[in-house]
């Protein structure tokens, strides 16, 4: 007969198996949608110079309203940065981020990590809240909004936090 110490372990190895297998497909889904939304701003880059314009036209995705607003919704794509563009382009969770970064909470100013940030933002630091995080911070990082100077540690692009 096994042991209850024995049959605990095995049943945490279990659940951490699984835990990192779904961790493995959450990355593999993120970096898919990822590409599409690059597609899609692409596809709306190549649009707006085709038409000769400089503003980029609204690239509507199967359901979102058609009108475009200057404020962004949750849910909504996050925009690259470009001079002009105020941070109200961006959802609210991913204004938080930034805004916790360029000095506009307490903790604000210097480089933090994504435990510090999700500390900073009310958030619980348990793994699920900081990788969510991460994955926010990097989105925004990629997008021109924050800075990722070392590996994990994210802050303001200094050409936003100058600006009034």
């Amino acid at each position: 007969m096994s042991s209850v110490m024995g049959l605990l372990e095995e049943r945490e190895r279990a659940a951490r198996q699984r835990v990192e297998a779904l961790q493995a497909e959450l990355r593999e889904a993120e970096a898919a949608w990822e590409r599409f939304m690059i597609a899609r701003e692409t596809v709306g880059l190549v649009l707006a110079e085709s038409c000769g314009g400089n503003e980029v036209p609204p690239v509507v995705a199967a359901g979102e309203p058609s009108t475009r607003t200057d404020t962004a919704v949750p849910g909504s794509v996050v925009p690259v940065w470009r001079d002009g563009l105020e941070d109200s382009a961006l959802a609210p969770d991913y204004r938080r981020l930034v805004d916790v970064l360029a000095g506009g909470s307490e903790p604000g100013g210097e480089a933090m990590d994504c435990r510090q940030l999700a500390v900073a933002l009310g958030l619980e630091a348990v793994p699920a809240k900081v990788e969510g995080v991460r994955s926010k911070a990097k989105r925004l990082v990629a997008r021109g909004w924050l800075a990722e100077e070392h590996p994990g540690m994210f802050s303001a692009v200094a050409r936003r936090v100058s600006a009034p």
